[in-house]
């Protein structure tokens, strides 16, 4: 929708907004509603795109001026006479008392949305607009300030505006780490000069915010919100060598690391959202099926914040001859770095992803510990379903996968002649199959450095490697010329830009048209129900699905000793597995990228036909008893899950799963089925619907019953 509507949409935003400057003491309360709607839009800024350029060009830092600050026009004119400290006066004196408090909180998202999102080198002196970009950032710089002192108010005295706090706190953040080199030094050079009155009261007062939070005591205890404003405020102050100093002489980086281990263990989970109202409309409260986009901060903001300021510390540590191992007297350093790769593997935010691993760049690991990767990584160096030998210049090779290179790092692959586009037969794809199992050699220049190709090898297969100070520099060359930008990144120790995903390990393309060349299995559903089918790679009319070998063994230990039996099944090209094509699909896309789609139990799931609920949930029944047996335990308690799910979300199923998953002997979940139908059995017994459920099933569901009703009379009584 941005690409088709963004220019008018930003002209509507620009309109309305002028409309509110030109006449904001007259609006009456449906403009006022329009004008928060206006607000509510120009919050896209959050997210990057072409609507920034627009913006920029429309004027919107001459707007928030008009907005904020009364006679700017006049300050503008005095603004290179004056010295950073009396333009801040000046400019603190003519805040605008005509701005509504409840549009401050938008404004903050806003600029702070500009300022993450504003290009690495953009030239703001040549566009002109320096000069009202400083003074909004004192504005800026002024409100966050201010807001530190409300919340050491709030936290003696009691409840302040915290939205807006935490609105202007967050627009600092934005700005003092904003990848515009110009406004991060800019906000960090005007945030000094302001907090030179109480800066070094407020870092004390923070840092007791949290060690009080640790202690756990009930009275007084800080809530979600103000440690979020907190934990950013300490962000910005780390930003500044002078506060970073203090923090770390106070005893900073030990209650961050306490702090981000006490999280770990109490996992506090929370949307921006649910905290500040300025954030709340009616059409977000009513909508239920509309897809959101997830934001980059997620539901552990606490967790990213908190791993925001450690890297910050970490970073400019060494200068000050300050280690990590004097802060971890409760932890060991090994400890920490565990639950930093669990962060990277496990469903975080995109945020606190980004910022544990920049946090092990200073451990000498770069990249994103996975699940898939660690598993995928086993089979590096691996002769077996090896199809490209690597001669090294000391006589020594390694073996490696065509395939896995082609999806993580193609520009390692040796130039080949393009796969004749020609669909082969049953028995022609035998014999490609055959003859790729011949493995190609290549002659590696005496000028590749051995050491520095192992460990790239080490990323691409696992995610990511580990390598010493001197390693790092040999390994940025290589790095920049197979074009890894976030290996780049992390070699380079770039601070995590706002908003960007995290890097997946996803060998999903393998899939498609760039890895069916390597294919060297085919796998067929036992229940295929597809009526038209079409390959583009062979022409086999069965629907199937081409494989690699390699990438389903590293994940299943039954496939790999299948595989590697030496007996007849090991040298079959096509596999029947024994579950639905619908199941199947989903099993091999969660080989390739351990992910499972999941039901969105919303008005799409309700207004499902109960047969359509059943068929998405026996899918996953399916996959469970196939994981089960082929011992792949991580799908297995996924699809666990997911039934689960659907059966909380859908009682009325359990009739129809409990015997299902009988047949398929996961007594747990028939155990799980019986117990939700516990409440209903005198009624499923009179009406006949247990009839059709095996006797020991129906006994099953009957003792539930008496359990339940057992429990409930304890409760009496």
């Amino acid at each position: 929708m941005m690409r088709i509507c963004c220019e008018p949409l930003v002209k509507a935003v620009m309109s309305t907004m002028n409309n509110w400057r030109s006449q904001s003491e007259k609006l009456d309360k449906s403009q006022m509603s329009v004008m928060e709607e206006a607000c509510r839009l120009a919050s896209i800024t959050r997210w990057a795109g072409d609507h920034h350029s627009y913006l920029w060009k429309s004027g919107v830092d001459r707007l928030f001026l008009d907005l904020l600050v009364d006679n700017h026009t006049k300050i503008q004119k005095l603004q290179r006479e004056l010295s950073v400290h009396d333009l801040i006066t000046v400019v603190q004196e003519s805040q605008s008392a005509n701005l509504p408090l409840s549009f401050r909180p938008h404004l903050w998202d806003i600029l702070g949305g500009l300022a993450a999102n504003c290009p690495e080198n953009i030239d703001l002196e040549r566009h002109g607009n320096e000069l009202r970009l400083s003074v909004l950032i004192i504005c800026a710089c002024s409100s966050f300030v201010n807001s530190v002192g409300a919340l050491c108010q709030v936290s003696r005295d009691g409840p302040a505006n915290m939205a807006e706090c935490e609105s202007a706190t967050r627009a600092v953040l934005m700005m003092v780490y904003s990848p515009c080199k110009y406004i991060s030094s800019l906000a960090r050079s005007i945030l000094c000069e302001i907090l030179k009155s109480n800066g070094r009261d407020y870092v004390e007062y923070l840092l007791k915010i949290l060690s009080r939070r640790l202690a756990g005591n009930k009275f007084g205890l800080p809530g979600n919100l103000e440690i979020v404003v907190t934990l950013m405020s300490l962000a910005c102050y780390s930003s500044v060598p002078k506060y970073r100093k203090l923090i770390i002489k106070f005893q900073g980086m030990k209650t961050l690391v306490a702090f981000i281990m006490w999280w770990l263990n109490n996992p506090v989970r929370t949307k921006r959202g649910s905290m500040v109202p300025h954030l709340r409309d009616s059409f977000t409260e009513r909508s239920c099926c509309v897809p959101c986009t997830e934001e980059w901060e997620g539901e552990d903001m606490l967790l990213l914040f908190g791993l925001w300021i450690l890297a910050e510390l970490l970073h400019h540590s060494a200068d000050m001859g300050v280690h990590l191992s004097d802060s971890l007297e409760d932890f060991s350093e090994a400890r920490l770095i565990q639950e930093l790769q669990e962060i990277c593997r496990k469903h975080n935010s995109h945020g606190s992803r980004w910022y544990a691993a920049y946090i092990l760049c200073y451990f000498g690991i770069f990249g994103f510990p996975s699940k898939l990767g660690k598993r995928i990584g086993k089979s590096l160096g691996e002769k077996e379903h090896s199809d490209l030998k690597l001669d090294l210049a000391n006589e020594e090779s390694v073996y490696v996968h065509e395939v896995i290179l082609t999806v993580r790092c193609p520009s390692l692959l040796p130039r080949r002649e393009s796969v004749s586009k020609e669909k082969s037969s049953i028995g022609s794809n035998i014999k490609l199959c055959t003859e790729r199992r011949s493995i190609k050699a290549v002659r590696l220049s005496a000028h590749v450095d051995q050491q520095s190709l192992l460990k790239l090898l080490e990323y691409v297969y696992l995610g990511y490697l580990q390598a010493s100070k001197d390693l790092v520099k040999k390994l940025k060359i290589f790095a920049r010329h197979c074009k890894l930008e976030s290996l780049m990144q992390m070699l380079c120790r770039r601070n995590p830009k706002w908003d960007v995903p995290v890097p997946t390990f996803d060998l999903s393309p393998a899939l498609g048209p760039a890895g069916e060349h390597f294919s060297n299995l085919l796998l067929e559903s036992s229940t295929t129900e597809v009526v038209h089918w079409k390959c583009n790679s062979c022409c086999t009319w069965v629907p199937h699905l081409h494989v690699h070998k390699i990438i389903l063994e590293s994940s299943c230990d039954y496939l790999r000793a299948l595989f590697q039996s030496g007996m007849q099944e090991s040298h079959m090209q096509t596999i029947k597995v024994p579950v639905s094509w619908e199941s199947l699909n989903k099993l091999v896309g969660w080989f390739y990228s351990e992910q499972l789609p999941e039901p969105t139990f919303d008005c799409i799931w309700d207004n499902m036909d109960p047969e359509e609920k059943f068929r998405e949930v026996q899918s996953y029944l399916e996959l469970c008893w196939l994981a089960e047996f082929w011992l792949i335990e991580d799908l297995h308690e996924e699809c666990y899950k997911v039934v689960i799910s659907c059966l909380d979300s859908s009682r009325y199923l359990s009739a129809k799963i409990i015997q299902i998953a009988a047949n398929f002997s996961l007594w747990k979940l028939a155990q799980v089925a019986a117990e939700y139908m516990a409440p209903s059995y005198h009624h499923l017994r009179y009406s006949g619907e247990l009839d059709a459920l095996d006797s020991n099933l129906v006994e099953m569901v009957r003792a539930a019953s008496v359990r339940l009703s057992q429990e409930g009379s304890h409760q009496f009584s």
